[in-house]
């Protein structure tokens, strides 16, 4: 698959940054369930589910059917889905193309997941790898194969080495970012890319960049601490264990090695409303308005038991509001 097909992703270190969006909940709704309500238009709701799941019209035989939302189940298990979805990930959790396959790691690991129909916690936390299916050719395949020391694809050398960054003393803050963003959405933006901004500690420490560098409960410069460092560009990039002391993230978790780190995050409620928000993103195109927070609720607590990307997507398809 070409990687023009994939997603796009930034290039260089982050110094400075300020929140761009929250990643908390929407506030929790005390409205009743939703009810199933009878479709009125089937033929339109059945060429939305279709077009919005794998990209295409509906067939004349869902067409016909006065239940089309009854469809998704089997859409779910669609070949075509488990494409499309996967690219869509890709492109919610990078910015730009990979280089290599090997980069676009969540690619490789969504189709996994979904594949397997594994819970959407193992993107991340789980005992696997990504690497080029031919280990000198780096533009060949990538796949999905078990590692005991896997941490979803954050482990994977593609990865880490596309997000090595450039902080001089040699932090890994381009990767704990990613790693926030990609778990728990966590959003921010650069306030300066001046061509001469100082990267180092020191001016991260300023009062425009420690806002985001230093101290809130996502302080990079803190969660980068329990990464490890990192010498050397591109092939040559060598990585280092963590040395430092414990960190404290998320108001008061204590966390000192990446692996740490994943499954704190994946344990939070931040995880599971992100999940529901890229179900809403992946069928409206859009992040979910307040009217929509009963609905947004009941997908949050259908995910926090069932664990699959796909369980959240079924209470967004499913509910009459999505045919509206």
């Amino acid at each position: 698959m070409s990687t023009l097909l994939r997603t796009w992703l930034p290039v260089g270190a982050i110094t400075a940054a300020v929140i761009a969006a929250a990643v908390s909940s929407p506030r929790r709704a005390d409205a009743e369930p939703v009810n199933a309500q009878p479709t009125a238009q089937p033929e339109l709701c059945a060429t939305r589910l279709h077009i919005a799941m794998v990209g295409e019209s509906a067939p004349a035989e869902a067409l016909a059917s006065t239940q089309p939302q009854a469809q998704f189940d089997a859409l779910a298990k669609d070949p075509r889905f488990v494409e499309r979805f996967s690219r869509f990930i890709n492109s919610q959790l990078n910015s730009v193309p990979g280089a290599t396959p090997a980069e676009d790691a969540s690619y490789y690991m969504a189709k996994h997941v979904l594949t397997n129909d594994l819970p959407w916690s193992e993107m991340f936390v789980g005992k696997l790898k990504v690497a080029p299916q031919n280990a000198q050719q780096p533009m060949s395949e990538a796949v999905v194969t078990d590692d005991p020391d896997g941490l979803g694809y954050f482990r994977s050398r593609a990865w880490m080495v596309r997000y090595a960054g450039n902080e001089p003393g040699g932090l890994r803050i381009v990767a704990a970012y990613r790693m926030m963003q990609n778990v728990i959405g966590l959003q921010l933006a650069a306030t300066t890319n001046a061509p001469d901004a100082d990267i180092s500690a020191t001016g991260r420490k300023a009062a425009q960049c420690a806002g985001c560098h230093f101290t809130p409960w996502f302080a990079l410069d803190s969660v980068a601490g329990v990464l490890g460092t990192r010498t050397g560009m591109g092939d040559t990039t060598r990585f280092t264990p963590p040395s430092g002391s414990p960190q404290v993230i998320l108001g008061g978790v204590s966390v000192s090695n990446d692996r740490e780190l994943v499954e704190a995050l994946v344990a939070n409620e931040a995880f599971d409303v992100h999940a529901c928000r890229l179900a809403y993103r992946y069928l409206h195109g859009r992040d979910e308005v307040s009217c929509e927070g009963p609905v947004f609720d009941q997908c949050v607590d259908a995910f926090k038991k069932e664990k699959r990307i796909t369980t959240a997507l079924a209470v967004v398809a499913k509910d009459p509001g999505f045919c509206e």
